[in-house]
């Protein structure tokens, strides 16, 4: 065998044995095709051996062995190039699978759209947004879930912005397939290729719950703004309340509050009259009496006016009318709160604006509560100028078959009922009162199931008359002459019938007063009307009255007992240890003790009826 024989047979054997070594490390069944080829190869050359005569006829097989090798080398580095490739593509095939799969996952409603808006491709989040489900809405326009909220100008401008190329951003409000709205922070994207718009991609988020939270706080920040206003409107008048002692004083005063704000322009309080209920002006600010009095012509066109409305219903009317009363033509809003406090009527306070949201920006049940601050301040001034007037008008009543808590037990019981003193813990609900022919346990037996009676108490008997505490309901005929700051003199029922004297200022309404307990009480009538001067006793005449009442042992006993704390609580001095300052036994202390607080308790309480 020459030379060439065996360079052709070695490099077969090479080329059988790297491509042997090839189909192992890469399992590539084309190295296995091509080791059986060089295989069969190397055979025949081996066979072709021995019939050879030289090695020139041989070189073509030499020839072909060194091109299978080199097909076998590149063919491995075609595999190489080719498993590069596919890795390549795989890393490639596992970003887009990981992109898919975090749109897919994302939170957010992602859609694909072609240039005219029909959506190509949308999340499973878009269920969560939308309430629709990304197959309904695959080859449908976004147009599916609009709301309605915004007008075609809006979604006009948004094209224009995506169709130019920019991104747009912003917040929409949608329809969910179930009909409630939403909210959606969207952000709109352009995709171009070569400078064109070859599609878009639509990102939205539900904000819904972040939006509903923003509305709360804003009605929160209004309700904040609302009551602010009302805290001010009630802060200004209550300190203005306060500082009045006529009420003159509080009508002006509460007028002139409103009329400075800012909110309101006019206000003025009126009353309607007893006999043809024409409304009456006592107090205005922020317009001149000449345009009040056609603007209380325009209020009172309508039947029943707002005035009657508010008196009669006890509750505030809101209303609006035209006039100039602000100093200029127009529609004018108004609330006409009526000024009552317990049954008793002061009449109306009116504010009015010509701002139509200003009712609004304070809790309108306010002026509710502030007519009824305003009647109740206006109740205790007059209450006070009763009581410290040097001349008073006394009215006189007699009263007939009243419904009226104590004339119902002199009538049940059919006995003499006399009010001796009114006040306490309750104010005017508590009377003390005197019953005369009537057994105390009948009394009380009857007090127990009787309307407007909440408590009787026996106090004691003597000489056969019972003393009682009553605590009584509201409706009762001393406490409606106490809200019209009306005071008893005394009150006397025997049977059905009886009198009732009353002492009111001189300077306070007296026809409303009257008018009250007629309207209350059927079966009463005024019988006389005298003006009075008050015996006013001044704090030296008490004293020297009550000196004058005291025996010496009495005032040193009482001096002594006060001076060394037998008063307080708990005591600084017993009683053993006061008498023995005297130098008198307890007994004879005690006895001086008890007689001086008799008779100046007896000073304090033994007049005719007094109002605490």
């Amino acid at each position: 065998m020459n030379w060439i024989i065996a360079l052709s047979i070695g490099l077969r054997l090479l080329g059988v044995g790297y491509s042997v070594l090839l189909l192992a490390s890469t399992r590539d069944r084309r190295f296995g095709f091509l080791t059986l080829l060089l295989t069969f190869m190397t055979l025949r050359q081996l066979l072709t051996v021995r019939t050879a005569t030289t090695g020139v006829e041989e070189l073509p097989g030499l020839v072909v062995s060194g091109l299978t090798l080199l097909t076998v080398y590149y063919l491995s580095e075609y595999v190489d190039e080719e498993d590069a490739v596919k890795a390549r593509l795989e890393r490639a095939n596992e970003r887009l699978r990981g992109f898919r799969k975090a749109i897919e996952h994302a939170g957010h409603a992602i859609f694909l759209t072609d240039p005219e808006g029909t959506i190509e491709y949308a999340n499973p989040a878009v269920e969560t947004v939308t309430g629709y489900e990304p197959e309904e809405v695959v080859g449908e326009n976004p147009r599916l879930w609009q709301s309605g909220k915004h007008d075609d100008e809006f979604y006009e401008g948004l094209w224009q912005q995506i169709e130019s190329g920019s991104v747009w951003e912003g917040e929409l409000t949608n329809r969910r397939k179930s009909g409630e709205l939403c909210w959606i922070d969207a952000t709109i994207a352009p995709i171009t290729e070569d400078g064109d718009v070859d599609r878009y991609v639509a990102i939205e988020r539900d904000v819904t719950e972040r939006k509903e939270r923003e509305l709360r706080i804003e009605d929160q920040n209004e309700r904040l703004a609302l009551l602010n206003n009302t805290n001010e409107v009630l802060r200004d008048v209550n300190r203005e309340l306060v500082a009045a002692s006529t009420r003159a004083e509080i009508e002006a005063a509460v007028c002139e509050q409103f009329a400075s704000a800012e909110l309101f322009d006019v206000a003025w309080t009126g009353g309607r009259g007893l006999v043809d209920g024409t409304v009456s002006p006592r107090s205005c600010s922020g317009a001149d009496v000449d345009a009040l009095d056609g603007h209380i012509e325009t209020l009172c066109a309508t039947d029943p006016t707002p005035i009657e409305a508010a008196l009669d219903a006890s509750r505030p009317v809101f209303t609006e009318v035209d006039d100039d009363l602000a100093g200029r033509p127009g529609e004018s809003h108004c609330v006409v709160v009526p000024l009552a406090y317990r049954g008793a009527e002061y009449g109306v306070l009116v504010v009015m604006t010509r701002n139509a949201d200003a009712f609004d920006l304070i809790e309108r049940d306010i002026f509710a509560e502030l007519g009824r601050t305003v009647a109740d301040a206006i109740s205790a001034v007059e209450s006070k100028r009763t009581l410290a007037a040097d001349s008073v008008t006394e009215l006189e009543f007699q009263l007939t078959g009243i419904d009226e808590p104590l004339a119902n037990v002199a009538a049940e019981l059919d006995c003499t009922v006399d009010v001796e003193h009114v006040g306490g813990g309750d104010g005017d609900r508590v009377q003390y009162v005197t019953v005369a022919d009537a057994e105390p346990e009948a009394v009380s037996e009857y007090a127990a199931g009787a309307d407007g009676v909440d408590a009787a108490q026996h106090v004691y008997t003597h000489e056969g008359r019972s003393l009682f505490r009553f605590s009584l309901g509201e409706r009762s005929i001393v406490a409606t002459l106490a809200q019209y700051g009306a005071g008893v003199e005394s009150l006397s029922v025997a049977g059905t019938s009886g009198t009732l004297v009353a002492h009111v200022a001189s300077s306070n309404d007296i026809r409303s007063v009257v008018d009250a307990l007629q309207t209350a009480y059927d079966g009463l009538t005024l019988v006389a009307q005298r003006e009075r001067e008050r015996d006013v006793q001044t704090e030296a005449g008490f004293r020297k009255q009550l000196a004058g009442a005291l025996t010496d042992r009495q005032r040193e006993a009482a001096r002594t007992a006060h001076y060394a704390g037998f008063f307080e609580w708990p005591r600084e001095h017993t009683g053993e240890e006061v008498a023995s300052m005297m130098d008198i036994s307890q007994t004879t202390f005690t006895q001086h003790l008890r007689a001086a607080e008799n008779k100046l308790f007896a000073a304090l309480f033994d007049d005719a009826v007094t109002v605490s």
